[in-house]
């Protein structure tokens, strides 16, 4: 793990999602899932327990802009 990503870098984590997840079906995500599928990311380095709804859900706003 590199630890360049944290999550405050919503941009760039729902790029490596996308790269990562490309058939999920991302409107009807659930956190818990989208908690798990951010901290496997390879470039992930943050703190597990820093993450909330208000993040998760702008992760998935990304995420779903990423894929328009």
């Amino acid at each position: 793990m590199s630890g360049r990503l944290r999550w405050t870098d919503v941009t760039d984590i729902a790029i490596a999602l996308e790269d990562a997840h490309p058939d999920v079906d991302i409107i009807n995500l659930r956190f818990t899932d989208l908690h798990r599928w951010v901290r496997e990311l390879e470039e992930f380095g943050d703190d597990p327990q820093r993450s909330n709804e208000k993040i998760l859900e702008a992760i998935q706003m990304a995420w779903i802009k990423e894929r328009e």
